[in-house]
Order: structure tokens, then sequence, then C-alpha cells
């Protein structure tokens, strides 16, 4: 019987598009201004690709970086797991493109499809493996463009406004210490609210094809959001699943050191933090320059406070998120 091991995190790494949107920049293409963006999701600025980039080409550079600062070689990974809601493809999965990037063969490359907490689904699957046993060092990045798939329009603003691209990495090995490294990883799903955040086409449960003419005009491609049903929902779940961490681990809420939550709205955040009687020097948060990267915010929020000196030895990290599915989690780091 194999005995369960610790897992930390290595290293971490992340990118984002060097074309930033302003809030400016979309009150060109739509009916907006950057007071009634601000005063709803906080967002200043997001990054959008330029042609020839996707999910797979950003999720290389930021695993790239990861794999350098765990110091190892690509070669040293036993496995890929990709968390994203915007594929390169309808098929074969983000994580293939990825690997073949890297130029590793051989080793499983898999997708999660958990959109705004894939990341914390994918971390859950790559601790499970490596605690197991069953690997010794995994990749788990999580990638977005949204770009290319928003109604840029008056229509579409409600939704448009919010996401950006980008995309956030972490190489996961086993922990020398047990003290050390992920506590634990909690995921729910809720899925009779699949429809309040969702984009109905192309889907292949439509006969006799994906996507008609008919959807396109409609508008049926782009994302659609039920913004107060989500809101309120999200300020449910997340407290609630970041004291499941606690109470699983023994733990209370002022022993943690940082609060990472999904940059999906500061206006979210804000209340969370602020019903948790959390202070602001215990939270972080980057919406304000990137927007909402779905599945890549909570790793880029991970790399920019160890870039920033905000993560010491010993620290206490939780995180949360809340997206599309409804999906929600959380997990808890000792650094």
């Amino acid at each position: 019987m194999r005995t369960m091991r610790s897992v930390r995190i290595a290293g971490t790494g992340m990118h984002v598009p060097p074309r930033v949107v302003t809030n400016a920049d979309l009150m060109k293409l739509m009916d907006t201004s950057d007071e009634w963006i601000q005063q709803r999701t906080g967002i200043v600025e997001r990054h959008h690709v330029d042609a020839g980039m996707g999910p797979a080409e950003i999720a290389h550079l930021a695993a790239r970086q990861a794999i350098s600062n765990a110091g190892i070689a690509p070669e040293q990974i036993d496995a890929i797991v990709v968390a994203s809601l915007s594929p390169q493809h309808d098929f074969p999965g983000i994580s293939c493109f990825l690997q073949d990037h890297l130029g590793i063969a051989g080793c499983p490359a898999m997708d999660v499809r958990c959109q705004c907490t894939g990341f914390l689904y994918a971390l859950q699957v790559g601790e499970l493996y490596v605690a197991s046993g069953q690997y010794d060092r995994v990749l788990v990045v999580g990638a977005e463009v949204h770009s290319t798939g928003i109604d840029l329009s008056t229509r579409g603003r409600d939704v448009a406004v919010i996401f950006g691209d980008g995309a956030g990495a972490v190489v996961l090995e086993a922990s020398p210490d047990p003290e050390r490294g992920i506590l634990s990883v909690h995921t729910h799903a809720e899925g009779k609210f699949a429809k309040k955040l969702w984009v109905e086409a192309p889907g292949s449960s439509f006969w006799p094809q994906r996507i008609t003419h008919q959807m396109l005009d409609e508008g049926r491609q782009f994302p659609v959001m039920e913004g107060r049903f989500v809101f309120k929902h999200a300020v449910q779940r997340m407290p609630e699943v970041i004291e499941e961490a606690l109470a699983h681990n023994g733990c209370k809420l002022a022993d943690v050191n940082l609060f990472l939550f999904h940059q999906a709205n500061l206006r979210i955040n804000e209340f969370v933090a602020q019903k948790l009687q959390i202070p602001p020097e215990r939270t972080y948060n980057n919406i304000q320059k990137y927007g909402n990267c779905s599945a890549a915010s909570i790793p880029m929020l991970l790399h920019e406070c160890l870039q920033a000196g905000r993560v010491r030895e010993g620290d206490l990290i939780a995180m949360a998120g809340f997206g599309s599915g409804f999906t929600w989690g959380s997990a808890l780091i000792r650094w």
C-alpha cells in the first residue's frame, strides 16, 4: 500500500499578452464608460491576444517560467493538467498542444473544464497524482483566451468588459516537510444553475449541426450571465468553502496570512473579505489590470505575490474560487 506524500508548489509562472485594452478602448466599441466599468467590476484594463496566440501558446510561456523557477527541465515533468474554458480547438485538448510546445512526449496530458474554478480542480488532480506516488512532478496550468469569444459590442458589454487573456502555472512535487505544502483542496458543483452563466453554442446537443447561421446572428455563441444571481451565489459559496478548508485542517481565519480569491469581480472579493472580516493587507487583487482570466486568475495571483515578496516561508495561504457550472472550491497551503 502506498504512503501518501505531502505535496508542495516548487515553481510558479505567468504570462499575459502584451496588448493592453483599456476601458477607454472599449468605449470606442460599445456604449459604456470607464466609470460604469470600474463601479461594477473594479477593472481598469485587461490584456488581449494578437493573431497567432492561443491558450496553448500563453500556457507555454507561463509553464516555461514555472519549470525554470522549480529548477528542473521540461523532461522532468511526469504529467500535465491544464484548466481552461477556452479550448485551443474543439479537440484535442490544450494540454496536448502544450506538451508539444514544451518539446516533451509520452507523459499524460489532460484538460479540466471547470471554468473559473478550473485551477482548483486541476490542482486537486495534480496534488493527488503526486501524493499517491503515481507521478513525481506535475505541471498544472490555467490558461484562457477570452477575447476571441466575447461580443465586443453594446449587446455584449455586460460580459465583454469583464474578461481578459492570461495564463498561470505551477509545478507540483513531493514536499520533504510533511507539515508544508498543499494541506487540502475542496471542490463542489451545482449543475442546476449551469445556464445562469454559459455559452450555448456551438454544441454537440444541437441537431443536425452544432451551430447555424441563425445562432450566429442571435449571438448565441457568446457568453451570457445573470449577473445578480451569480454575485449572490459567489458571495455565499466562497466564504463557505474557505471555512470548510480551515475546519478540515483545524485552522482559523486569523491563522491565514494571505487570501487569494478568484478575480471575477472586485466587488465580489470586497464583499467576501468584508463578510469574513479580512483586512485588506491580507488579500491581494490584480483584476484591475488583467480582468477576469478565469482558470488562470489564482495561479497568476500566486505568482505575483511571490514576485512581490508577499509570501514568506511558513505562511498559510487560502485560495477560493467560484464559476460557471456552478462550480466552486478552495485550497489551503502552508508555504
